[in-house]
């Protein structure tokens, strides 16, 4: 571990940021008025963890750290330093304007994300990442990848049918998708490719297998999303319309804390389903929030499109409100609200109770 500069007395209160990155994590500290004490870097494993945290202590006592990228180079980080007693800030990327007038630096960047938490302006809890909820996210992973590779693949192959020989291409066009595929998984191009049918055969054979085990191991990740779901949020789990893949992404977005979101209205515009206003003066439009994480406004999208077929209680409200004079998009931007409050109250609620058990035992 590096260090320069260095202003230390066990009576200060200081807070440390940090610009976390794969192999080197750099640090800066300031006190309670903004002055710039030291700065250091330390290895991103365990140990340079550890130096990091003693180098902190040596200066005074730690009221925060700030970090970058608590969602990706500075987990590890983040979670030992919260396994310290220590509070976790997670602080977004450096203003582009700041980079713009003085340039890119670690250190800068360290030292920019400490005053954010000193001024309040990172005030965000970070994910913990040690439950149910990083399970589910990658299993996700895996799953969202195979669905995309599993789409190229069918494209491919279909691609590959416009330009085939011609009693090759007229046998297969006519036939629907899970067909074409099953006969494609038993052409024989035979032993020996000699000429442009028996290539094709091969490269439509090869296709066809692929979409095939991608769709076998397509159905291993949703079998596993349904069983860690159903244990770790059955309350929600139970809701009409929302079956296993909304559930992960709605524990995705919350995280395996839930109550670092300080209310539903905050919740609602994690996911992008927060009204906003869409103009001044006294026309009263609202429109959704741009932002947040789009996968899980997605899943809202789903959710209220199943119930306005098939829930009762969705399809009165959509009635009264048609009668009101809203459009179906106003009314499918409410909805989204609505759903997004349940959602919140049902992920706080299956905390709640995983925490009880876990107290109990």
């Amino acid at each position: 571990m590096s260090q320069q500069g260095s202003l230390s007395s066990s009576s200060t209160s200081i807070i440390v940021g940090v610009d976390t990155h794969k192999y080197v994590h750099v640090a800066v500290a300031i006190d309670a008025l903004g002055l710039r004490m030291a700065s250091c870097s330390a290895s991103a494993d365990r140990a340079g963890y550890s130096e990091l945290v003693s180098w902190a202590r040596t200066l005074g006592t730690i009221e925060a750290f700030g970090i970058e990228g608590t969602g990706s180079y500075g987990v590890g980080l983040a979670s030992f330093v919260r396994r310290q007693a220590i509070r976790v800030v997670e602080v977004s990327h450096c203003d582009r304007r700041k980079r713009r007038n003085n340039g890119k630096s670690d250190t800068v960047d360290a030292e920019t994300a400490a005053r954010s938490v000193l001024a309040g302006i990172a005030t965000a809890v970070p994910k913990t990442a040690d439950g149910a909820a990083e399970m589910v996210r990658q299993v996700k992973v895996a799953r969202d990848t195979a669905v995309k590779a599993k789409t190229a693949a069918i494209i491919t192959l279909k691609t590959l049918i416009v330009n085939a020989p011609g009693a090759l291409r007229e046998a297969l066009e006519p036939l629907t998708d899970r067909k074409l595929i099953d006969r494609c998984a038993r052409l024989l191009p035979g032993a020996v490719i000699a000429d442009t049918t028996a290539s094709t055969k091969h490269a439509l054979r090869a296709l066809a297998v692929r979409w095939l085990a991608l769709a076998t191991e397509i159905d291993a990740h949703d079998d596993l999303l349904d069983t860690i779901t159903q244990a770790a949020v059955p309350t929600l789990r139970e809701a009409f319309g929302i079956g296993a893949d909304s559930a992960a992404e709605m524990m995705i977005v919350a995280g395996d804390n839930p109550t670092r979101i300080r209310s539903e209205a905050a919740f609602a515009k994690l996911c992008g389903a927060c009204p906003i206003p869409a103009s001044s003066g006294v026309t009263h439009r609202h429109r959704l929030f741009r932002g947040g994480h789009r996968q899980a406004n997605a899943a809202l999208y789903r959710i209220v499109i199943v119930r306005m077929r098939w829930h009762q209680p969705t399809l009165d409200y959509v009635g009264r409100r048609t009668a009101q004079g809203l459009s179906k998009k106003d009314i499918i931007r409410c909805l989204k609200r609505f759903v997004a409050r349940e959602i919140y109250r049902s992920l706080l609620d299956d905390h709640r109770a995983r925490t009880a058990v876990v107290d109990a035992a």
